[in-house]
């Protein structure tokens, strides 16, 4: 083949690889699924929209703009959003945290950006998310959150929990807390699961906090 002709492909490879990634980067930016117009929401999705409003004050955005697609679903999801966030038996440092492991696992910026704060504030050590973050085991953990480290990410990696890990989680924290925790990674889990898809983003100018891994 002519010099001339592998210049020309190769330059056709190389706008095509371009092209991708300035429409990849667009298409994620935009997101999938952004919150729908007021004027084009079914009854079924109005009342849903109207029913957070209630609850949680605010447009529905991030995974909640994703749900008002299913408004069911959407109405049935706040109830138990509700529960999980702000009536489980874990205090805040621990129910982020289980949050924040979630939204790592799923590689999820924006679950991440919203909770983070929300762990800090709750007594969570900024250097234990941090740990989280980057992949890391903290090493800064108090006793009950290396307990509750072990059981979520034995059961993101895992799929399963071994007994010494069940047994020292149920000693801690009881029955029902641990079924409190492992309800909130489940759950946190769909959440991620719906952003991902609908490649919700981060707000304009916000950087992405979670390092990529391979």
């Amino acid at each position: 083949m002519a010099c001339g002709s592998t210049n020309t492909i190769v330059r056709l490879m190389a706008g095509t690889f371009v092209f991708a990634l300035v429409f990849g980067a667009f298409a994620s930016a935009q997101g999938r699924m952004p919150p729908i117009p007021v004027d084009k929401l079914t009854p079924a999705q109005k009342k849903a929209v109207d029913e957070y409003k209630k609850a949680r004050g605010g447009e529905p955005g991030g995974p909640w703009a994703v749900l008002t697609r299913s408004p069911e679903l959407m109405a049935r999801t706040l109830m138990l959003s509700d529960h999980l966030r702000f009536n489980s038996s874990l205090p805040p440092r621990l129910s982020e945290f289980v949050i924040l492991m979630t939204a790592r696992e799923w590689g999820q910026n924006y679950e991440w950006n919203a909770h983070h704060p929300l762990a800090v504030k709750g007594g969570l050590n900024p250097e234990v998310a941090k740990a989280v973050a980057e992949g890391r085991r903290p090493v800064q953990m108090e006793e009950d959150e290396a307990s509750l480290y072990d059981l979520i990410q034995e059961l993101l990696h895992n799929r399963t929990v071994s007994d010494s890990t069940y047994a020292r989680a149920v000693s801690k924290f009881g029955e029902q807390a641990v079924v409190d925790a492992v309800s909130i990674s489940g759950y946190y889990t769909m959440v991620a699961m719906l952003l991902n898809t609908a490649r919700t983003p981060l707000g304009p100018g916000v950087p992405a906090p979670l390092p990529a891994f391979p």
